[in-house]
């Protein structure tokens, strides 16, 4: 698998625009799309549907491609991380693919000695927990970007009409990485240095926010048409502390892509009680995991911000009859909110039979549009 050479210069950016005249927002590509009609909180044609995680080990063909290849290393890869992140377009005909990454992508291309254990997730070598630790971080060389602009070009020059989605983890969830070392299941430490040093924190979380929003324009940039920010552990935060110590640096990420006039999505896992305050970081639309009922979660938000979610994972496997019955739920649910694109209440299981999820997506299709 080649590595692809550094894109092209790019043409002159559209009047009163800042993406370039070939970016599929501005050369129409995209402009019309479903899953965009309703992230802008309108009901396309036909109802959009794509998958967290759709890329990755529930195909066959990923798990090819990515033999005896390393997580942060295929990631890295543009030509091999540009094939990933197409492999569901293909099979399943979802309304958007999601650029293939991992949550800890731009740490590792900031410096830090971050690697993904097998069986346990990423592991820092040197966790963060002083100020001297945080001063120490080194600035992203803007440079180090290239592989993830180049994996998004060679994926919009091959989506046509079907959007690319940016992806990036949140401040508090990759702050945490840093400051636990790995995955934690309370984030003792992470909370500990919150409320004890939050001069330290906020240096901490202000380092993740800037290098997070480098990482995500430089997507858009390259040729995404929507973001998505993912809060994997903010559902361990209570709403005072989500408030007092992260949504700053959350908003600070949505910020560094706010002119380029892209929708942008919020994600949290367990953030039942805190849809209003990531909804007020700046997100145009928020994700639903499955804990919560859709038109409940609309009613959280006022009934005036599009949705998208959340079909329980663990429901791929109750058979097709209980899938569908509860996707109609689903549907009929979000029809509380202005726009609605379905997915996941959480990411694709590795184990899913991938069959299930094309045949899910010809029947969401096969919905009547509201």
């Amino acid at each position: 698998m080649t590595v692809s050479p550094p894109p092209a210069p790019a043409p002159p950016t559209a009047p009163g625009s800042v993406l370039t005249a070939r970016h599929p927002l501005v050369d129409g590509h995209t402009a019309d799309a479903p899953l965009l009609a309703a992230y802008r909180g309108r009901r396309p044609a036909h109802r959009p549907v794509w998958f967290m995680r759709q890329a990755g080990r529930s195909l066959p063909e990923y798990r090819e491609v990515r033999r005896g290849i390393g997580m942060l290393e295929s990631c890295l890869m543009p030509d091999l991380a540009a094939e990933i992140t197409l492999q569901p377009v293909r099979r399943h005909g979802v309304d958007a693919a999601i650029l293939f990454s991992d949550i800890v992508v731009p740490l590792k291309l900031a410096g830090v000695d971050v690697q993904i254990v097998a069986g346990t997730g990423p592991v820092v070598a040197s966790p963060i927990r002083t100020a001297a630790d945080v001063a120490a971080l080194p600035p992203l060389d803007p440079d180090a970007l290239a592989p993830v602009a180049a994996e998004a070009a060679a994926v919009v020059a091959e989506l046509g009409s079907t959007p690319l989605i940016g992806f990036a983890g949140a401040p508090f969830t990759l702050a945490s990485y840093l400051v636990e070392g790995g995955p934690s299941k309370d984030h003792r430490r992470t909370k500990t240095l919150m409320h004890a040093a939050p001069d330290v924190w906020h240096a901490l979380a202000a380092w993740v926010a800037d290098v997070t929003g480098s990482f995500l324009r430089a997507q858009v940039l390259a040729g995404a048409s929507a973001v998505q920010v993912f809060d994997s552990w903010a559902g361990g935060l209570s709403r005072p502390d989500y408030q007092r110590f992260v949504a700053g640096h959350s908003a600070a990420v949505f910020a560094a892509v706010a002119d380029l006039d892209v929708p942008r999505v919020h994600f949290g896992v367990g953030t039942g009680e805190l849809l209003t305050a990531m909804r007020d970081v700046g997100a145009d639309v928020v994700g639903i995991d499955h804990r919560v009922p859709l038109d409940v979660a609309s009613e959280r938000l006022g009934g005036a911000v599009p949705i998208q979610g959340n079909i329980d994972p663990a429901l791929l496997f109750a058979g097709r009859d209980a899938l569908h019955a509860h996707t109609l739920d689903v549907i009929r649910r979000g029809a509380s909110a202005p726009g609605h694109v379905l997915n996941l209440g959480h990411g694709v299981p590795p184990d899913t039979d991938p069959d299930v999820l094309t045949e899910l997506v010809e029947f969401i299709h096969a919905q009547p549009s509201a």
